[in-house]
């Protein structure tokens, strides 16, 4: 595992970390516009709450100075890291989850846009329930429909038929799917305990359960991840979707990404079946 730097001391801050490769800048743009929303909304239930953001530029970072300086304006510390390589999506955050102290820590893609009130009612939900260290929020796509990105424990078929096949065949599996998926409990309204699986789109944390975990698990370049982190979660605090704290989502599956991504998902969902267990049907 990573060896992280000494932390400093817990304070009631939150931190933000976003992992940039070669970025759709206009997205990248819309959720850092987002994000400061959210932060200009939260500092009016907690106005001497303090906020970093770190953007961390695995490589071909565009010109942020405009969003950054609004974020600025808001109290929100922003900090560029760089200078590493592309060093995989979960390490890139750990770069960032070195440096932070404060209560919470929002791990969060760059092409999120974050609801105003989002932050507000997630800190909120904190305070009303000490026993939850992560929470995931409601994801919806672009036409406003509702994601399903909670997971029960896969197995290599629920893996290939999601994410390779054409949908005209995998309507065929739809009832295994939706079992994957939690489409039994997850929905607009319902609180669920201990999902087991989130995504890594949007996880706020505990800073103190996410230190425990030493973040994410850099053996994973990309994907799979979220997974690893998500699941060794649930030895230290509990895991809770709540669909009050809401988020769009703007991304694509690994196939539609082309061959190198394919490649990156076998790697890591072999190395992600080798720590926990392999389930073929």
């Amino acid at each position: 595992m990573i060896s992280f730097d000494e932390p400093r001391s817990e304070t009631g801050g939150l931190s933000v970390s976003l992992v940039v490769f070669r970025p759709d800048e206009t997205l990248l743009n819309c959720t850092l516009a987002s994000l400061a929303a959210a932060c200009s909304e939260l500092r009016k239930s907690r106005p001497n709450i303090t906020i970093e953001a770190f953007i961390v530029d695995n490589g071909g970072i565009p010109d942020l100075s405009q969003m950054i300086g609004v974020l600025a304006e808001l109290g929100v510390v922003c900090e560029i890291i760089s200078g590493h390589g592309n060093v995989g999506y979960g390490q890139g955050h750990n770069l960032a989850i070195r440096r932070i102290g404060g209560q919470y820590h929002l791990v969060l893609n760059p092409d999120i846009d974050v609801a105003k009130d989002a932050l507000a009612k997630a800190l909120d939900f904190f305070d009303a329930h000490p026993h939850v260290g992560l929470i995931t929020p409601r994801i919806g796509d672009e036409d406003g429909h509702l994601q399903y990105l909670c997971r029960r424990y896969p197995t290599l078929l629920d893996l290939f038929v999601r994410g390779f096949l054409p949908s005209s065949v995998r309507r065929f599996f739809a009832r295994r799917l939706a079992r994957y998926e939690m489409q039994d409990v997850i929905n607009e309204r319902d609180i669920v305990w201990d999902p087991p699986i989130v995504s890594g789109c949007f996880m706020l944390f505990r800073t103190s359960v996410l230190k425990k975990l030493a973040g994410f698990d850099p053996r994973y370049f990309l994907y799979f991840e979220d997974y690893d982190l998500s699941l060794r979660t649930h030895e230290f605090a509990r895991v809770v979707y709540a669909p009050t704290v809401r988020v769009l989502h703007h991304g694509g599956g690994a196939a539609r990404k082309g061959s190198a991504h394919i490649r990156m998902f076998a790697a890591s969902a072999f190395k992600f079946f080798n720590r926990f267990g392999w389930k073929w049907l």
